[in-house]
């Protein structure tokens, strides 16, 4: 009986080594919340259930302690005290408080609230830093707590803004924080440095496992270097505000992490997520992407785009009628967009007869004058248009200098221009590329309005260049994942074809 006794306990210690100690599952009807550092705990919250987070036996070389709780698209709220204050308490998706230890103190609490009606997943974590180490949000002055470690995330169609509030240096227990203003030497909170990180989720996987799982990966310093791409290094002299290219449907995760050269320390901000999309509203939420109107558009265009891939170069006229509809597409949308409040289903509409417009206009001048350098001028445009894209749809499209609208669009118009110049004198081998790489990258597109893709950016970053002044500020990172792979091989095949 001992023996199996003792066989029994080893079982339950080796299932117990295999779960892992990271993560744990919590029931919100207990009412308390045990919490351990480090250990990312599930819960379930309740609205008229708040739940009381403890974490106990708190080490003496801490100093402050960061408390985040994350969802996936429904608030919660995380405060100091039951009462909820602006000051005391922070309400998201994505929030967390900085706890300022006292001497000899070895245990803190926090209350967790459900904004909305129904349960809400939830995952928290609690995190402790050494004197030595910044304060996230230490030096707030624009955000309602008096520490703010939080990011706060707006969206648009355009762009995605983040923004927190500075850190300032650490210091002792029972000690006063150095001032925030008073100078800006570099024993002050001016020697910091913000480093920012982007962390894409798995295309098309809007689950909350996966979100929550992720996020794990954006919350510790060591974690978030070795997983994400650190965007821009920002000084104490720079606002902390940054914009990046909005990516509806795709998952980002953001972070910031703010380092001190002098003592070669670093803390986490507290990591936000964003789909650029609602799971709440009625009319074109997560779940449905893309317009009807969008999807009729892209399909038709993806059809003809397909047809000139494999057998453009031997249908002439379809082929100028094809290009004239780009050509005079392009500037129309852009045209009624920003002169015009006309709604997007029928600025569309107005499109395509627009396109078509043009595209006879092309296959007519054909027709009636007979110039083959003109058609082949715009020919060579339109694939010029979608080279000088692709250049900028890599790193080349962040540099600084190309932030200026005047710098972009010149550069992007010389290499357009180009294209067509350089093959004057092999007319043949210009049409058959711009036959096979046009046309299949049409196909790119249609996908795009069923399933995310991130290569039809190469053409809507500068869309949305030439529509929104602001757009300029923004870094157009996206992640290439499965679905452009896939994507990619069909443009070689349509390549290949068209070259036979």
């Amino acid at each position: 009986m001992e023996l199996l006794r003792l066989l029994v306990l080893a079982v339950l210690a080796l299932e117990q080594g295999v779960a892992g100690p990271t993560e744990t599952v919590g029931n919100s009807s207990e009412g308390l919340l045990e919490f351990s550092l480090g250990k990312f705990r599930y819960f379930k919250l309740n609205k008229p259930f708040p739940e009381e987070a403890v974490l106990r036996d708190i080490s003496s070389n801490a100093t402050f302690l960061i408390f985040q709780i994350h969802s996936q698209y429904q608030n919660t709220t995380v405060s100091f005290s039951k009462t909820l204050l602006p000051s005391t308490s922070g309400t998201g998706t994505d929030k967390g408080l900085v706890f300022i230890l006292r001497p000899e103190q070895s245990m803190c609490t926090w209350y967790l609230e459900a904004v909305d009606a129904e349960p809400v997943q939830s995952m928290a974590v609690p995190l402790s830093y050494s004197e030595r180490d910044p304060v996230p949000g230490g030096c707030n002055l624009e955000f309602d707590l008096d520490i703010d470690p939080n990011i706060y995330l707006e969206y648009n169609f355009f762009e995605i803004s983040i923004k927190f509030a500075p850190a300032n240096l650490g210091y002792a227990r029972g000690t006063d924080p150095p001032p925030c203003d008073v100078g800006m030497s570099q024993d002050s909170r001016w020697r910091l440095r913000y480093d920012v990180y982007q962390y894409f989720l798995p295309e098309n996987d809007l689950t909350e496992q996966v979100l929550l799982k992720h996020l794990q990966r954006m919350v510790e310093v060591p974690q978030v270097k070795a997983r994400a791409i650190k965007v821009v290094t920002l000084t104490a002299n720079d606002k902390t505000s940054i914009y990046f290219s909005s990516l509806p449907v795709q998952g980002v995760i953001y972070n910031v992490i703010v380092w001190d050269p002098l003592l070669n320390t670093s803390a986490a901000y507290v990591p936000v997520h964003t789909y650029a999309c609602s799971f709440k509203a009625m009319e074109g939420d997560c779940s449905s992407l893309g317009r009807v109107s969008t999807k009729v558009f892209f399909t038709v265009f993806a059809l003809l785009g397909l047809f000139i891939c494999f057998f453009g170069h031997r249908f002439w006229k379809t082929e100028l009628f094809f290009i004239g509809f780009i050509f005079m597409g392009f500037f129309f949308y852009i045209l009624i967009t920003r002169l015009t409040p006309i709604k997007y289903d029928v600025r569309l509409i107005l499109t395509a007869i627009a396109g078509s417009v043009g595209g006879i206009f092309l296959v007519a001048t054909w027709w009636r004058f007979g110039i083959l350098m003109l058609c082949m001028l715009c020919v060579g445009l339109v694939l010029g248009f979608l080279i000088s894209s692709v250049i900028f749809f890599t790193l080349l499209g962040n540099v600084k200098v190309f932030r200026d609208d005047v710098v972009f669009w010149i550069t992007f118009s010389c290499i357009a221009i180009i294209i067509p110049l350089v093959f004057m004198g092999c007319l043949r081998i210009l049409n058959i590329l711009t036959c096979g790489i046009i046309g299949s990258y049409s196909v790119v597109l249609a996908v795009d309005s069923y399933l995310y893709t991130s290569l039809s950016y190469i053409t809507l970053n500068v869309l949305k260049r030439a529509l929104n002044t602001d757009f300029h500020r923004a870094f157009t990172n996206v992640p290439f994942q499965t679905t452009g792979l896939f994507l990619l091989s069909v443009i070689k095949t349509c390549h290949n074809r068209e070259k036979k």
